[in-house]
């Protein structure tokens, strides 16, 4: 990673300030991405989530130190809205070609420490998928779901029925639909709406203990 940004200290109830390491660890502690980077677009801070995405090189990544993307219009997509931040502007951009490399992004304006920094830009990359593999281990844990229940729940979120995923399972209608019962019942869910919403709305909290990855 290329630095830190030092947040302006914040405090708690007790009335102790919360540290720049402690901020650290509960940003690496979100399913979701969240970069923080200069309106030249240079790396300032970026917690697990991020780094894993940057790492794998589709529609943004890293290089020496700088945010990269696929195409000249991307670029532009992406310097606009870096641009908009500084001048204390939102956006919401989406980067990538093909559909399975698109990355959307809100790019938020931070405000400047103090008089004369440069402006800051934080970005904050959409989840994968409605229930990703993390979320949805952590949600199987928590209401003690077999492994079978869990696969049948992760294609319900990606919005297929009882008989597509039969046949995708090779396995018979009545099957899945057990699993579904069982599912419903296990978490308290009137129906498969319910139980996709629940997954949907979950907080973006990763399940497991995360390791710190370098950056390339």
């Amino acid at each position: 990673m290329q630095g830190t940004i030092t947040p302006r200290a914040s405090r708690g109830a007790a009335g102790h300030p919360a540290t720049a390491p402690q901020l650290e660890l509960v940003l690496d502690e979100l399913a979701y991405g969240v970069a923080v980077t200069t309106g030249a677009g240079e790396l300032v801070h970026a917690n697990h989530a991020a780094r894993q995405e940057l790492n794998r090189n589709r529609a943004l990544w890293l290089q020496n130190g700088r945010l990269r993307v696929q195409s000249p219009q991307d670029q532009q997509t992406l310097q606009g809205a870096l641009a908009k931040a500084a001048a204390g502007r939102r956006s919401l951009i989406t980067l990538g070609g093909a559909e399975s490399q698109r990355l959307s992004l809100a790019v938020v304006p931070m405000r400047r420490p103090q008089e004369g920094a440069p402006a800051h830009a934080a970005l904050m990359f959409s989840r994968p998928s409605v229930c990703g593999s993390l979320m949805l281990c952590f949600f199987a844990r928590s209401h003690s779901l077999t492994s079978a229940e869990e696969n049948v729940l992760g294609i319900l979120c990606q919005g297929y029925s009882a008989p597509e995923i039969a046949r995708h399972l090779q396995v018979a209608v009545s099957t899945v639909r057990s699993h579904v019962r069982s599912l419903c019942a296990k978490t308290r869910s009137s129906g498969v709406r319910e139980l996709v919403n629940r997954v949907a709305m979950l907080p973006p909290v990763a399940p497991a203990p995360l390791l710190h990855e370098p950056m390339h």
